[in-house]
C-alpha cells in the first residue's frame, strides 16, 4: 500500500526545525570538542615514531600519547638503568600513559640501558656496541625537532622526569636546556655521581646491565665528565627551575608483596638501592639549600626502588608539572 502524501506544511515545519537543531548545536559541539580529536582512552592517541638519532644508532623507537585537550605541551619519561627496547618501563610498569587525559603530551623514549641519557665518548667495549650512545643529543635535538615538526608540540615548554638512572639525568637534561625544560622531576635519582664510592657502584651497575664499560661513557672518574653529569655539581644552573625530588626510606610498603623467593630478593634490593637514594636526595636537598635553590622534595616514610611508588609520585607532581610547562 501507497504512503500518504506528506503535507507540504508540515514537511517545511520539520526541515526548519532540522535547521535550527544544526546551528545551534554544531558550534557548541565545535566549542567543547576543540581541536584536538576527543577520546575516552589515551590509545586512541598514541603513536610510534622511530625518530633519526646521532652516534650510529639510525633511528630511536618512541612512544607518544597525544593531550586529550589538544595542548602542545610534553613530558619526557626517562627509564631506569636497566631499560628495555621493546617499550619504556613506564609503559610496562605503570598507567602513566593515562596523563595524557590531563592535557600533557608523554613522550616515552624506548632503550638507553645503562646510558645515563648522555652523550658517550665512545662505544661501550666490553659488549662489541656497535654505536655510540648520543642520548643527550637526541633528547635535545633531534626528538623536539621531530614532536615540533609532527605533531606542533613546543620546543620551548616541557618537562622531563625520570626514575633511577633517569632521574639524575633529568635534572642534569634540564640544567644545561632551561631553553627545553621548564620542569624536571627525579624519583629515587642518584644526585651525586662524583661522590666517593659512587663511580665504582655505577661501574659495577653498568657491568651488571648489560656489561657497559663506564670508561666508554664518561673516561676514568676524574675525567671532567663525571662532574658535568653530576646534579650535585650541576645544582647551581638549576636556580629557579621548579623540580619535585622524591625518593623512599627503603622500607616496605604498601607496592610490596613477596611470596616466592625471588620476591623477597627482588624487594631486599630494592631495600638497599633506596636507601641509598634516600641519602643522596638528603644531601642534595642541603646542597640546594646552600645554595639558596627551593625545590619540592617528598620522602615517604615507607617505599623501594619499585614502580609502584614511582606511578604515585607522578600523578603526586602532575600539578606542579602542569602549572610549569603551562599545560
Amino acid at each position: 500500500m501507497r504512503a500518504p502524501a506528506k503535507k507540504p506544511g508540515r514537511t517545511r515545519f520539520r526541515l526548519l526545525v532540522h535547521l535550527l537543531i544544526a546551528v545551534i548545536v554544531a558550534p557548541a559541539a565545535m566549542v567543547l570538542a576543540g581541536t584536538a580529536p576527543a577520546s575516552a582512552h589515551p590509545y586512541d592517541r598514541f603513536r610510534e615514531d622511530w625518530v633519526a638519532a646521532p652516534g650510529g644508532v639510525g633511528q630511536i623507537k618512541v612512544r607518544i600519547w597525544l593531550a586529550n585537550n589538544g595542548s602542545n605541551k610534553a613530558v619526557y619519561l626517562l627509564d631506569g638503568l636497566r631499560a628495555t627496547n621493546d617499550v619504556s618501563g613506564w609503559e610496562h610498569e605503570t598507567n602513566a600513559a593515562w596523563l595524557s587525559d590531563q592535557g600533557v603530551n608523554v613522550v616515552m623514549p624506548v632503550g638507553g640501558e645503562s646510558s645515563f641519557y648522555t652523550d658517550w665518548y665512545a662505544p661501550s667495549n666490553f659488549n662489541a656496541q656497535p654505536y655510540t650512545y648520543k642520548w643527550e643529543s637526541f633528547l635535545t635535538q633531534n626528538l623536539p625537532n621531530h614532536l615540533a615538526a609532527a605533531y606542533g608540540i613546543d620546543r620551548h615548554s616541557n618537562g622531563v622526569v625520570g626514575i633511577s638512572m633517569g632521574g639524575n639525568a633529568a635534572l642534569v637534561l634540564a640544567g644545561y636546556h632551561r631553553d627545553q625544560f621548564k620542569f624536571a622531576g627525579s624519583l629515587s635519582g642518584y644526585l651525586n655521581l662524583s661522590a666517593p664510592g659512587m663511580p665504582e657502584a655505577i661501574r659495577v651497575a653498568m657491568l651488571d646491565a648489560g656489561r657497559y664499560n663506564a670508561d666508554s661513557m664518561w673516561g676514568p672518574p676524574w675525567d671532567p665528565a663525571w662532574r658535568r653529569n653530576d646534579p650535585f655539581v650541576v645544582a647551581p644552573q638549576l636556580a629557579g627551575l621548579p623540580m619535585w625530588i622524591s625518593a623512599g626510606s627503603g622500607l616496605p610498603g604498601a607496592h610490596d608483596h613477596p611470596v616466592a623467593p625471588i620476591d623477597y630478593y627482588n624487594t631486599a634490593n630494592g631495600m638497599g638501592l633506596e636507601a641509598l637514594a634516600l641519602a643522596q636526595n638528603r644531601a642534595f636537598e642541603i646542597r640546594l639549600a646552600t645554595l639558596g635553590i627551593p625545590a619540592h622534595f617528598d620522602f615517604p616514610a615507607q617505599g623501594t626502588h619499585s614502580w609502584g611508588y614511582w606511578q604515585d609520585q607522578l600523578w603526586g607532581l602532575l600539578p606542579m608539572l602542569k602549572g610549569a610547562i603551562g599545560a
